[in-house]
């Protein structure tokens, strides 16, 4: 397994304290996680602190597939960054940093063996776009 970390990463224009609540609060969870329009994120629920749990349910509306992501918090540093051990394992990092009035936010993580690296970064990548939109336009 390669162990290189994936890194996406996305300039959000809102304030830091907006972009963590939003990125972090399963009231907004459920609004942006997921790739595409015909994906829903039903439910999120989030025990932020170290050893706290994070879940939460990803579907196709049409209801052929879904799965819940679950993880571990290892660390949190609020409005800076969190890190957390997912249900495989696998680690993540999750990076805020105030830049010009707007907040850069960088997810690095490591990736599984079932799908391509380039497969991995574009869903990913795809979640953190949905998440900016979703931000700016609230």
């Amino acid at each position: 397994m390669d162990s290189k970390q994936i890194i996406v990463q996305s300039t959000i224009a809102a304030d830091i304290k907006k972009v963590w609540d939003y990125y972090t609060d399963p009231q907004h969870i459920t609004k942006w996680n997921f790739a595409s329009d015909d994906w829903q994120c039903p439910w999120a629920k989030n025990d932020m602190r170290p050893g706290g749990k994070y879940s939460a349910r990803m579907e196709a509306k049409d209801g052929s597939f879904g799965f819940e992501f679950e993880a571990t918090y290892d660390a949190i540093s609020p409005q800076k960054n969190f890190s957390y051990t997912m249900a495989d394992g696998r680690k993540a990092t999750v990076d805020f940093e105030n830049k010009d009035h707007k907040t850069h936010v960088t997810v690095s993580f490591d990736p599984e063996t079932e799908n391509p690296i380039e497969m991995q970064k574009g869903g990913w990548q795809a979640i953190l776009d949905n998440f900016r939109k979703y931000t700016e336009a609230n």
